[in-house]
């Protein structure tokens, strides 16, 4: 006796693939590949020998899912004020694609995931610092958007925890070292989201977020936030060489990187234009990346 093999409806097929679609832009896959890649640069940093195989799985795979679960959060309580906003209407959740008990129970279960595995896989400081990431984020920062203009300066610390926590997992403390990681990460993101909030300045109006750029109409203080926070990370980036955690020849790598990204910074600065706040957030995501593993191939 013969059996064929059941084939779903192409329909059917084609809701399944929605609905994995959805669940995967609901973790904003691309800003938590930047949330991982820091936290295995904190990872590498701090090993004293080589990187420990055994525990970098567990490391990823909890970073990644407690990120993703932050996302799914975020989302689902900024849901009303993304319909408001072109690049965000399309979202599953504003949509209606996606219930919101849905994203309640999939962004917690992540993050819980993901918490659970840093603190039974790694060690129990990494978990902290993990949860510490989804608490400031969804509870301080994320409420913040529409109330001040300082949220950003508050957001920025949830994003810098990533590289400290990968340097938690390897020797289970805090050390200067780790400061300097995330005093890195920190003062980056600033210009960095400048240029972002000076491009959807109209978007975030409209979803009442108060950005700098949206409350500045002048973009004066805007301009004084990238100047400032462009020239302190080009002595910050110094940290790693003077702590002894990179070789000196690192030192060629971030100055010619930090002057570039200075001189992108004050042609924002000055101009305030779309495409100066183009450019300086194209450098921005280069900048990053390149200064990384600079600091890796240094390592001391």
């Amino acid at each position: 006796m013969t059996t064929t093999p059941i084939e779903l409806p192409a329909r059917s097929r084609s809701a399944i693939l929605a609905k994995a679609s959805d669940l995967l832009v609901l973790t904003k896959p691309r800003m938590n590949l930047l949330v991982v890649g820091t936290t295995m640069v904190g990872f590498y940093m701090a090993a004293r020998s080589g990187p420990d195989w055994i525990s970098l799985p567990a490391v990823m795979v909890g970073t990644a899912l407690s990120a993703a679960g932050a996302s799914v959060l975020n989302q689902l309580i900024e849901r009303r004020r993304d319909a408001l906003m072109p690049r965000t209407r399309n979202r599953p959740l504003p949509m209606g694609r996606f219930y919101p008990a849905e994203a309640l129970g999939y962004g917690i279960g992540l993050a819980f995931c993901g918490v659970a595995i840093l603190g039974l896989l790694v060690n129990s400081l990494t978990a902290i610092l993990a949860a510490v990431t989804l608490i400031s984020y969804l509870l301080i920062y994320t409420p913040l958007k529409p109330r001040t203009s300082w949220n950003t300066l508050v957001g920025a610390f949830p994003g810098a925890l990533p590289p400290v926590m990968g340097w938690a997992a390897v020797r289970g403390h805090l050390s200067p070292e780790a400061l300097a990681l995330l005093l890195i990460l920190f003062v980056w993101q600033i210009p960095h989201f400048m240029a972002i909030a000076i491009l959807y300045r109209n978007d975030y109006a409209a979803a009442g977020f108060r950005m700098l750029p949206v409350v500045d109409r002048s973009l004066v203080a805007t301009a004084r936030h990238i100047i400032i926070f462009s020239l302190i990370l080009n002595f910050v980036t110094l940290l790693p060489a003077f702590l002894g955690m990179a070789q000196l020849p690192y030192l060629l790598i971030a100055i010619p990187l930090g002057f570039i990204f200075l001189h992108a910074g004050m042609k924002c600065a000055t101009l305030g234009s779309r495409p100066n706040a183009r450019r300086l957030f194209l450098v921005s995501i280069i900048y990053l990346p390149l200064l990384l593993l600079g600091m890796m191939l240094m390592k001391k």
